[in-house]
């Protein structure tokens, strides 16, 4: 139960630390808005384009390439992976090439008083480089245009630089070469007296930055459908990538397919020359071989071995044809050095090879591809080359291995052949030569018609290429207002951020902070050791000495102080045969206010009809003067009094009495007596070692009712350790904001050490929303004020 009260009174005063710094918290938010609302007013708004695309699923590894499907030379390819086209849709040459379509390497700012605009459309002025598009394309260069007029402009390549006049159209030398700026009639008008500021940069930077800003995701885990989102500060330039992007995208696709279906319909064009020679040929033997036997029709003698042996030639004709294509597959692959595409769908009966081949084909492209942005060191490059030269190997190998068993194949038809042949050896000899002409004849003829078919259907698909992907919607703005920065964000962020600076200062302060502020916290190192009180801080218009039935706030903290010094007083009187009556007060530093705390403590102890001594015992650094003097003090006449005699002169002169030193002082209507600490003597330590201090404190004890002390810091000199002993009471003064805790712990430490006796401390200058304990509990008996928010 007691702890969970103390945690919420702890809660409760941390609370009240930062509730007193209101001020510091509105205004750390009025600024955070203020300078809010000014990024707002001059932030570059940001808008988003976005756009959908459908990625179009390819039943087989190259549909537009099929030209031997019926031949089931190629597999059942699968469906592309949408996580693949993005990567191809998002690659870095892509952008390269939409930065290059549009220009986008060339920038043109209007510059304003605040911050420069781009404009991208409504250009008054183009600009033309003479030098090879390779140089511009990876140079820097960054100039200034005044537009004058329609025929003038001005130029130079500093901001602040000398403008030199030239008319449109003529040679301008930079470092990157020649340039020649052209009006556009239709927007120079719209911006003369503007300056513009135009930065060319390297495309591969402008691509790379444009490539960061842009992304590319599947809307779904499993879905084809790809969305692109891009953010510029000029919409239409968002929309023109977005859109460049995609039509780059499909256009690459489409030529991907476009260079297989090249391939393959040259080597069908090859392969057609070669069969229309062998067609040739067999016509010719034909046409040689009726005119020289005379014939012109034979009957068939001989049907059924005739048709085994058309049947056996035929298969044998495919075997060969088979074994053919084989090999000139097989030497296409041995002569080719590079990783160029190899022809697909060439009529091979073996599908694996056609899978595999197909396989080789995308890597070349997507190798072919990657060239464009990279060099063949690059990593990826290298690793393309060594799945190449496998892929490679094993084309190779298959084909060797299929001409293999195609040779064996046509070694047995070839013999099956022959024991036909000696069936029809029997008939006459011009119907055997002849049917073998016109067979080999029909064959070579067929596989010449087929192929030039299959070319056409070639050149068909190849000029009918379908894209990549479908445009579900094209590039358009996601909403009319700018996506950032948005105001309603920036606006609670930067009071969050107002609010929690001022928190930030306020708690390091805190954190950091080892000074003594009230009562309260001087309680926490002196748990065994009695506060008497503390007092507010003065201004510059209130009085550093109290008058007679003062009601002010310090009067208050002094009667406070009063009444618990008089508590200790009795306590120890109980106990003592003397008065108990001589009170030190002492602090650890100068300038923490022992002299103001002795003063209106004896001011205060005199009000009260009491006989009351101060005595000024800080021989070095005496301060009593200041606070006697003025109109409201008068220091009344003694006839036995010494002139100019002081605690020092008393301690070196045995001559000087006791009452010679007394100055008797009226001071707003109390009277209360004033020994002064006399001129400063050069050894102040030896001095106050005499017994006669002793002797001293001893008979004004019994003459008065409170002799106060003022004497030394004790951090500084030992002077006052020296009187100590003679102490019934030591008042520690400590200021608010200045005292250490290490400095409190000091008196706590000879205290202990049995140095100092009846030790006690009062906290000086105390702040009134610190007075009491925290400010909760501050004094309320002066002048009553309403509060700031009351009329």
């Amino acid at each position: 139960m007691s702890e969970s009260l103390n945690n919420g009174q702890n809660l409760s005063e941390i609370l009240n630390i930062y509730t007193k710094k209101w001020k510091w918290f509105l205004i750390g938010a009025v600024i955070a808005i203020l300078l809010a609302s000014i990024y707002l007013r001059y932030a570059t708004p940001q808008y988003a384009g976005q756009a959908k695309i459908h990625i179009i699923e390819e039943k087989n590894a190259s549909s537009e390439l099929a030209a031997f499907n019926d031949l089931e030379i190629l597999g059942v390819g699968g469906t592309n992976k949408v996580e693949d086209e993005i990567e191809i849709l998002n690659s870095r040459s892509n952008f390269i090439e939409v930065v290059k379509n549009l220009k986008l390497n060339i920038r043109y700012n209007v510059i304003g008083n605040v911050k420069s605009s781009e404009v991208y459309r409504k250009r008054p002025f183009n600009i033309n480089f003479i030098a090879n598009d390779s140089i511009v394309n990876s140079s820097e260069l960054i100039f200034y245009v005044d537009i004058q007029d329609s025929n003038n402009f001005g130029f130079n390549f500093l901001e602040d630089g000398p403008v030199k006049i030239y008319s449109y159209g003529k040679n301008i030398e930079t470092p990157i070469g020649d340039i020649v700026l052209t009006p556009n009639p239709e927007f120079v008008k719209l911006h003369a007296g503007k300056r513009f500021l135009i930065e060319v940069m390297p495309i591969f930077k402008v691509a790379e930055a444009y490539q960061a800003n842009t992304l590319i995701s599947a809307i779904g885990e499993k879905s084809n459908i790809i969305n692109i989102e891009l953010t510029d500060p000029i919409p239409q330039k968002s929309i023109d990538l977005i859109n460049g992007l995609i039509s780059e995208y499909n256009q690459n696709g489409i030529e991907d397919k476009k260079i297989i279906a090249d391939r393959t319909s040259n080597f069908i064009d090859e392969r057609i020359k070669e069969i229309s020679g062998e067609l040739s040929s067999v016509d010719q033997d034909a046409q040689d071989f009726k005119t020289s036997k005379g014939v012109t029709d034979i009957a068939n003698e001989s049907n059924i071995a005739l048709n085994l042996s058309a049947a056996n030639r035929q298969e044998l004709e495919n075997a060969r044809t088979q074994l053919n294509i084989a090999s000139g597959m097989n030497q296409i692959i041995s002569e080719e050095n590079g990783y160029d595409v190899l022809p697909a769908n060439v009529g091979l009966s073996d599908p694996s090879i056609a899978n595999t081949t197909a396989k080789y084909n995308e890597l070349a492209l997507e190798r072919k591809r990657l060239l464009k942005s990279a060099d063949e060191q690059n990593p990826i490059i290298v690793n393309l080359d060594e799945q190449l030269a496998g892929l490679k190997g094993t084309i190779k190998s298959s084909l060797s291995g299929m001409e293999r068993n195609l040779g064996m194949q046509v070694n047995n038809l070839s013999g099956q052949l022959s024991r036909i042949n000696s069936k029809i050896y029997s008939a006459p000899s011009n119907s055997r030569q002849l049917r073998d002409i016109e067979r080999q004849q029909q064959t070579t003829e067929s596989l010449f018609l087929y192929l030039l078919q299959k070319r056409e259907e070639s050149q068909i698909a190849m000029a009918s290429s379908a894209p990549k992907s479908k445009v579900i919607d094209s590039a358009h703005l996601i909403q009319q207002e700018p996506v950032k920065p948005k105001n309603g964000i920036v606006y609670l962020a930067s009071f969050i951020l107002g609010l929690l600076v001022p928190f930030g200062i306020i708690y390091g302060k805190d954190l950091l902070d080892t000074k003594i502020h009230n009562k309260h916290s001087l309680e926490a190192f002196t748990s065994d050791v009695p506060v008497l009180g503390e007092l507010p801080r003065l201004t510059k218009k209130d009085n550093k000495i109290i008058i007679n039935d003062d009601r002010s706030v310090l009067a208050e903290a002094l009667r406070i102080i009063r009444t618990n010094l008089d508590f200790l007083i009795r306590t120890k009187n109980a106990t003592n045969s003397n008065k108990n009556n001589i009170v030190f007060i002492t602090s650890s530093t100068p300038g923490e206010g022992k002299t103001f705390v002795s003063t209106n403590l004896s001011m205060i102890l005199a009000s009260t009809d009491k006989k009351v001594l101060l005595v000024g015992a800080d021989i070095r650094n005496p301060k009593l003067y200041s606070f006697f003097s003025g109109d409201s003090v008068d220091k009344l006449k003694t006839a036995t009094r010494n002139k100019d005699a002081g605690l020092t002169e008393y301690l070196l002169d045995d001559s000087i009495q006791v009452k010679d030193i007394i100055r008797p002082m009226l001071v707003h209507h109390n009277t209360i007596d004033v020994i002064y600490s006399g001129k400063i003597p050069p050894n102040p330590a030896e001095l106050l070692m005499s017994s006669k201090v002793e002797d001293l404190l001893d008979e004004v004890s019994e003459l008065y009712d409170y002799v106060i002390v003022d004497t030394a810091p004790m951090m500084v000199v030992s002077d006052t350790l020296l009187i100590a002993p003679y102490a019934n009471h030591i008042v520690y003064v400590t200021r608010a904001g200045v005292t250490d805790e290490a400095a409190v712990k000091f008196p706590l430490g000879l205290r202990d050490e049995g140095k100092l006796k009846g030790i006690s401390f009062v906290v000086n200058d105390v702040t009134l929303d610190e007075l009491g304990y925290g400010g909760k509990y501050g004094y309320g008996y002066s002048k009553t004020t309403k509060k700031w928010w009351k009329f």
